[in-house]
Parts: structure tokens; C-alpha cells; sequence
């Protein structure tokens, strides 16, 4: 009864990771037998903790809306397409996160740039941070439309409070002035306070041509390129089937 109890008020105080760690003691005691009280007592305070960080990361990830929900573990290092192994794996430990710097990402379409944009997004929510993933010729004109109607500051606001904003496709048509202003408003918001992951099928070169009118222009690409770390992935489309055969000249 005493232990029923104690069960009850655990779960009633919602702390179920040691809850659940408790009825595992009781229920098999044998393996805690030569324990102390404080050792099983961290044992369970270890469950706790442990279900609540996956709690957090599960919420975490059906927040950010990650494109595709894909691990650095799932990284093919073995193809040569520009990706450092090395430098994906520093990467992957978030300290980029924590120092508010950026990472761009640029290459041919079907390279990889959205794959590696989520993986390192979800590394980063591993290690306890809020991601958004945004396509963002799609953002854009909802930013437009929420002009009109008077949700702008809201949106501007909710991108710029995430730790790291995926930025998918950026420039993937040229930007008419309000589009590149409002793009300037959540860079600026977000630069030296926040992460930005920016993926682009454009060298950085010729983003200030896309990005339209020159002074805006300037003042995005000063905020992002200068202190980010880069990815230039180069190769084929991944998306290109492996048995395809190559394209025959033509005479």
C-alpha cells in the first residue's frame, strides 16, 4: 500500500521517468539489492532526467517541421560530394549554436543541401535547441500575405525567437524589393542573437544579384556571409535514379 502511494503521488507530481523507474525496482529487486538508498535514489533521478530530455526533444522536433527528419548518423560520407566529415561532425556538437554564428550551404540541386540543412538541425535540437524550417520562397509570400492582414510583427517575432531558422532555397528566384526587405527584418533580428542555416543552389558570389535591389542586398549578405561557416557540396542530383544511363552526345 505504502508503495502504491508513493507511485501515485510520483505520477501526480508528473514525474513519471521515476515513477516508472521505482515499480521497476520493486517489481525486480534483485539487481538493486546491494545498493544503497542514495545509489537507487540516483537511479531514478538518472530516469527522470533522461524521459524528460526525450520529451523535450520530441516536442522540439514536431516544432521545428524539419523537411525531412533525418540524423547526421545518416550522412554518406563515403560520396564524394564536398561533404567534411570532420567538419559536419563539429558541427553536429551545436557550438556554432551556442556562439550565435550561422552555416550556408550552397550546390547544385539534388546535392544534399536540405539533407545536411535537417540533419544539422536536428543535431542541434539534441542537444536541447528550437529549430524552424522554412522554405523560403514560401515564407515569403506568407510574410506578404500577413502584411495584409496584420500578422507580420507576429511571424517576424516567432522566427526570430527559434535558436536555429533553416532557410531552404534562398534567391531560388529573384526577390522583389518587399520580399528582400522583409528577409532582411529576420536576418537582422536573428543576427549575433541567433543561428540562421541558409541552403542556396547560387554561389554565395551571386547572391547579391538575386537578392535584387543593392542596398538591401548589402545589408543581407553582410549579416550573413562573413563570420558563417560554409558547405559547397557539388555532384549530381541525388535524386537522378543509379540506373540511369548518361545522357548521349549529340552529333
Amino acid at each position: 500500500m505504502l508503495h502504491t502511494a508513493t507511485l501515485d503521488k510520483l505520477a501526480e507530481l508528473n514525474l513519471t521517468g521515476m515513477a516508472a523507474a521505482l515499480a521497476d525496482q520493486l517489481e525486480h529487486p534483485a539487481p538493486y539489492a546491494e545498493l544503497d538508498f542514495p545509489s537507487r535514489l540516483g537511479l531514478l533521478a538518472d530516469r527522470e532526467g533522461a524521459e524528460r530530455d526525450n520529451r523535450r526533444l520530441e516536442r522540439n522536433l514536431k516544432a521545428a517541421k524539419l523537411r525531412q527528419t533525418v540524423a547526421v548518423e545518416q550522412i554518406d560520407f563515403a560520396a564524394s560530394r564536398g561533404r567534411d566529415r570532420t567538419q559536419l561532425l563539429h558541427l553536429a556538437e551545436a557550438g556554432w549554436v551556442a556562439e550565435h554564428r550561422d552555416l550556408i550551404v550552397v550546390g547544385p540541386t539534388g546535392a544534399g543541401k536540405t539533407f545536411l540543412a535537417c540533419a544539422l538541425a536536428h543535431a542541434a535540437c539534441r542537444r536541447g535547441y528550437r529549430a524552424l524550417y522554412l522554405r523560403l520562397p514560401r515564407a515569403l509570400d506568407e510574410l506578404s500575405l500577413a502584411r495584409a492582414d496584420g500578422r507580420l510583427a507576429r511571424l517576424l517575432a516567432a522566427y526570430c525567437r527559434v535558436d536555429v531558422l533553416v532557410c531552404d532555397d534562398l534567391a531560388l528566384r529573384p526577390l522583389p524589393a518587399e520580399q528582400a526587405a522583409d528577409l532582411l527584418e529576420i536576418i537582422d533580428d536573428r543576427h549575433r542573437r541567433r543561428s540562421t542555416i541558409v541552403t542556396s543552389q547560387l554561389p554565395v558570389a551571386d547572391w547579391h544579384t538575386a537578392l535584387g535591389e543593392p542596398t538591401l542586398a548589402d545589408a543581407i549578405c553582410d549579416r550573413l556571409v562573413h563570420a558563417a561557416h560554409r558547405i559547397e557540396l557539388h555532384g549530381e542530383s541525388m535524386r537522378k535514379p543509379a540506373n540511369t544511363p548518361p545522357a548521349k552526345a549529340k552529333p
